[in-house]
């Protein structure tokens, strides 16, 4: 197995404490074939000094300000491995996150998987509410509501990623949940039961914080109705159950605030 290379792929902008606290959660793993990519996406603080002080233990690229899909492609087009790993900057690994779902996606011949994470917000744990419990095997239907995938938890096959053209570069927001639902319509995801990721959040810059990320779940569920002509007829009606009462929660959502142009704007893709 030690034959394996896995390529970690961390896209950073401006948090030099916690990209610190990530990177070492990586040089800690037990698993020890793996090159380690930090994509600085043009931090303007100190996060390139505390970067540099690794040396040759990482490789890093700093990039124009992008965006968080751009640098994570940015690493993956830079990575030298068959498998790839996503960690988010302000996330952690327990040291035997990469042996333990390498292991376990080679045992299952899964092609992507994720892992079980602690959640942790404002120093405090924090229990999963039941709509983010995460399915494993066909995720499609699952995943339709709400994000169900967590890139930090996340090992995947280069080819895979690649065949599916990574992170649409053009999301905002929602750029995991867009990816996870597409590669979905395909493929099966391994679920290792074990908690493996420390997520944080509570900090203010977290873009999961971002108001109105319906409107780009919308464009995602859109998409794939669209393209994807060939979905057995359970999955496309659940697939426009699904979308229909998003725009129905945007478009009233949008009139009250009297974003008319919004409004109007999803309420016409119904029409399509």
């Amino acid at each position: 197995m030690q034959d394996i290379l896995i390529s970690v792929i961390i896209p950073v902008y401006n948090r030099p404490e916690q990209i610190k606290n990530a990177v070492e959660s990586v040089l800690k793993q037990t698993y020890s074939n793996f090159e380690l990519i930090v994509v600085d996406d043009g931090s303007t603080d100190d996060t390139p000094e505390v970067l540099s002080q690794y040396d040759a233990e990482i490789t890093v690229f700093r990039i124009s300000n992008s965006g968080v899909s751009a640098a994570r492609n940015y690493g993956v087009d830079k990575a030298s491995g068959s498998y790839i790993a996503f960690l988010d900057s302000d996330d952690e690994w327990k040291p035997k996150k990469l042996e333990k779902q390498l292991e376990f996606m080679l045992k299952g011949n899964w092609r992507i998987s994720q892992t079980e994470e602690i959640w942790i917000r404002n120093g405090s744990f924090l229990n999963k509410r039941k709509k983010h419990e995460k399915p494993e095997g066909d995720i499609f239907i699952p995943s339709l509501q709400l994000c169900t995938v967590s890139p930090s938890a996340v090992m995947i096959k280069k080819y895979v990623y690649d065949q599916y053209g990574g992170f649409d570069e053009t999301l905002p927001v929602c750029e995991d949940y867009d990816l996870w639902l597409r590669m979905a319509v395909r493929e099966k995801f391994g679920l290792l039961n074990e908690k493996l990721v420390v997520k944080y959040g509570g900090h203010d810059d977290q873009l999961s914080a971002t108001p109105a990320m319906d409107r780009y779940r919308i464009l995602s569920l859109h998409r794939i109705l669209t393209l994807e002509t060939d979905l057995a007829k359970t999955r496309k009606m659940e697939l426009i159950k699904v979308l229909t009462k998003k725009i129905e929660v945007y478009s009233n959502g949008a009139r009250k605030r009297d974003r008319i142009k919004d409004a109007e704007w999803a309420e016409s893709l119904l029409k399509d």
